[in-house]
């Protein structure tokens, strides 16, 4: 699987946008994962941007929408942002919400932790719902045991400590909770714009919480990256490939146990 996300069409990194084709197209991925972050203001343009971009990269794909998914510039965009929020991410990539990939090895489910609106300052918090949560979780534990069981959203459900930035997710430890004892393997978000890879302290450390960088100029201490995700039986493999130059580059690794061999980890 690849798995990119914040790219922020009409504030992205032309030369890493541009070389992140070639390469991810070289990691014949069974799975291409957007989590997130496509465009900076959610304008027209830039969504349209992000739909040409990805009609270039391997199919099959499964994308999630981000907060900056969803127009906010001016009295139209706001009152859409209100209403409507999901409308040019709908016209262009499908539901938001509530997507899912199968084969063999994998099951993968979409979730989206962005909200157009919220009651509190800072609209560019995360949100799960109970409703949410629930449903996720049923899939989850509807797989059969060994396959490659992965959620993704835009939000990191529990924070990274000493990250770049917070998510804040209403309701993402509850989350957390229900997808580790429902056994999933992999969360995928994006936000932090640093890639990360951490355990979740529930069900034993068997889930990983995966971030990827950005493909944006907005960089945190991270150049432009992206994530190569592998599995086989005994263990997941995620590479984090960086900008430098004229390419992509590996720029750190992480090889993590699958069930029922991963560390054990007291919540």
């Amino acid at each position: 699987m690849v798995q990119v996300s914040d790219i922020h069409f009409g504030g992205e990194h032309p030369e890493a946008v541009e070389a992140a084709v070639e390469c991810i197209h070289a990691a014949r991925p069974d799975l291409v994962i957007g989590a997130g972050d496509l465009t900076k203001d959610g304008a027209q343009v830039e969504f349209d941007a992000a739909r040409a971009w990805f009609e270039r990269l391997p199919r099959p794909q499964l994308l999630a929408p981000g907060n900056h998914d969803s127009p906010f510039k001016g009295p139209v965009e706001v009152f859409e942002r209100l209403f409507m929020p999901w409308r040019r991410y709908e016209a262009r990539f499908g539901e938001p919400d509530g997507l899912a990939f199968r084969d063999e090895r994998a099951a993968v489910f979409t979730l989206n932790s962005a909200r157009g609106a919220q009651i509190r300052w800072n609209w560019s918090k995360g949100a799960v719902s109970r409703s949410q949560t629930r449903a996720v979780a049923r899939r989850l534990a509807a797989e059969p045991p060994g396959r490659l069981k992965v959620v993704v959203c835009h939000h990191p459900l529990i924070e990274m400590m000493g990250g770049p930035m917070t998510a804040k997710v209403r309701g993402g430890q509850a989350a957390a909770l229900a997808f580790a004892n429902a056994g999933a393997d992999l969360v995928l978000t994006g936000h932090i714009h640093a890639p990360f890879v951490h355990a979740y302290p529930y069900a034993g450390g068997c889930t990983q919480a995966v971030g990827s960088g950005t493909l944006s100029v907005r960089e945190r201490g991270v150049p432009p990256s992206f994530n190569i995700i592998e599995a086989d039986e005994a263990e997941m493999r995620i590479t984090a490939m960086a900008f430098e130059r004229t390419g992509f580059v590996v720029w750190r690794t992480w090889a993590v146990n699958r069930r029922p061999n991963c560390k054990t980890q007291e919540p």
